[in-house]
Parts: structure tokens; C-alpha cells; sequence
């Protein structure tokens, strides 16, 4: 926001560019700390954030992390009203092409993936995701790096969520070869895999290298029955996501997952194989 020489206050194109919910979320905040009378400055220091980053979240130039609201809700006895909006402020930290379709993640029985050159985001640390997105073309601010990281990272509650969902996760072996951000990044990605693979509605299978031509030569697929029973596909390449909903188009998805599935190596030799790769380093 800037101040015109009238006084009144004029809407850049940065300001009018934010995240509704992060605009809600801090007029929300606002109004919550002027009831309890307190400053900006009191309300920091009570939950131990300074005064500029208690503005930009009331701003809505910055969004709310889970500890902020935490903290905030303590402090303002908010009764759970700033809580229930952090999942949508987490949701707006995604890059905007994903949203929407995160929005059907959150909620979806299965989802089916098969990724050839990255680990998949619901299953990765939070230091390999940060190497992902400090690696985009055209750079990236280290805020946007920041937000979009987090954004990933509250996408993985899905993994533990209740009622639990059915996850299966299909990984091309050069991409756990890969070594995105490092040995010592990667050595903790694998761990990360093998610790997820354990949980009892998720499975990660590994396509191993060398097997010629097969359906998922074509890029990388998402596949996922909402909780309406519908089924629907995703895929996206070069900052652009597309979600498939038309019947046929959606049961290719499904046939080729198929395929992959068969094709990979099952759980246990993923496993295996990745503690290999450990062993390797």
C-alpha cells in the first residue's frame, strides 16, 4: 500500500497481486488484537515476533506461519478462528498454477503418482524441496523460496491425515540418483523415504533405470478419486498444471498407472534399492 498525496491510501499492483485469504487473515488479526488493546509492538513481543512482521501479516503482505498462529490464538484467546484459516493461508504459499489442485489433494480417498525426475513433493524434506524452488528459472526471491517451500511442506499432512487416504508413489530411479542439493540433502531424502514407505496406507515403489520404452516415458502423472467418488487426472510440466476430468481421458491415466505399477520394482526391493544408494555414499 502507499499513501497518496490526498491521503488516501492507493493499491499497488504487488498489494492488489496478494492472497485474499492472507488479506482476510491479517484484518482478522487486526481486529482481534485492537479488542484485546494491544499494540502491534505488545502483541510481538508477547509472541515472539517483532513488530514489522506482526504488520506484514496484518497487511497481508506476509503470510501467517503455523507457530504465529499458534501463539497468536494464546495470546487473543482468538476461540480458533484465526486457526481455521491457516490451511487456506498455507494453501496460498503453493505456486498459483497448483492451487487449485491442491485444494482437491486436501480432501481426496487415493492419489496415485508416478514422478521420473523428482522426488514428489508430498514426500519431500524440507531441505530438497528449498534446493527445488532456489533453483527456478527465472530465480526466485528467498521470501518466494520461503513461502513456496512451506506451502509443500502443509501439502504433507495429507500423508498422516484422518481418515487416512490410500497413497501410492511411483519414483524413477535417476531421480533418486539425482543429487538435488547434495549428498548430505539426498542422504536425508532417502531416509525421509524409507521412513514414509513404513506408514501403513502409503506405498513407494522405484522404476528402475534401463527399462526402454514404458507409459511414463511420456512425463510425470497424478491420478486421484475425491471424496465424491469422482475421478480425476493432474499433470503439469514448465510452471503450467492441467487437471483432466474427462472420463476417458482419466481411465488412460488410470491404465498407464497400471502398467507402471507392474513394471517398477515392488515395495520391498524400493526399499532395498534405497538403502543401497545409502550404503553407496
Amino acid at each position: 500500500m502507499r499513501d497518496t498525496r490526498n491521503g488516501r491510501v492507493a493499491k499497488t499492483k504487488e498489494d492488489s497481486e496478494l492472497p485474499g485469504v492472507w488479506v482476510a487473515y491479517g484484518t482478522l488479526l487486526q481486529h482481534l488484537r485492537r479488542q484485546a488493546e494491544l499494540s502491534q509492538q505488545a502483541l510481538g513481543a508477547a509472541i515472539g515476533y517483532s513488530l514489522e512482521q506482526v504488520a506484514s501479516v496484518e497487511q497481508g503482505r506476509r503470510p501467517a506461519k503455523g507457530a504465529f498462529t499458534v501463539a497468536a490464538e494464546r495470546v487473543l484467546a482468538a476461540g480458533g478462528v484465526l486457526e481455521v484459516l491457516q490451511s487456506e493461508v498455507d494453501r496460498a504459499k503453493l505456486p498459483r498454477f497448483f492451487r487449485n489442485f491442491a485444494l482437491i489433494e486436501a480432501e481426496v480417498l487415493s492419489r496415485f503418482s508416478y514422478d521420473p525426475l523428482l522426488v514428489p513433493g508430498l514426500l519431500q524434506t524440507e531441505a530438497y524441496a528449498r534446493a527445488v524452488f532456489a533453483g527456478h528459472c527465472p530465480p526466485l526471491s528467498e521470501e518466494i523460496v520461503d513461502q513456496h517451500t512451506e506451502g509443500r511442506l502443509s501439502r504433507q499432512k495429507l500423508l498422516t491425515r484422518d481418515p487416512l487416504a490410500e497413497l501410492s508413489f511411483i519414483i524413477g530411479e535417476e531421480a533418486l540418483r539425482d543429487p538435488v542439493g547434495g549428498a548430505e540433502v539426498m542422504r536425508g531424502q532417502w531416509e525421509r523415504l524409507l521412513e514414509v514407505s513404513r506408514l501403513r496406507n502409503v506405498e513407494v515403489q522405484v522404476m528402475p533405470g534401463g527399462q526402454g520404452f514404458h507409459p511414463g516415458k511420456n512425463g510425470p502423472f497424478v491420478t486421484v478419486q475425491t471424496k465424491e467418488h469422482r475421478h480425476l487426472g493432474y499433470f503439469e510440466s514448465q510452471g503450467v498444471g492441467c487437471t483432466v476430468s474427462d472420463p476417458a481421458e482419466v481411465s488412460s491415466f488410470g491404465l498407464r498407472y497400471g502398467k507402471l505399477r507392474s513394471q517398477a520394482l515392488n515395495v520391498e526391493e524400493s526399499a532395498r534399492l534405497i538403502e543401497r544408494l545409502m550404503g553407496e555414499t
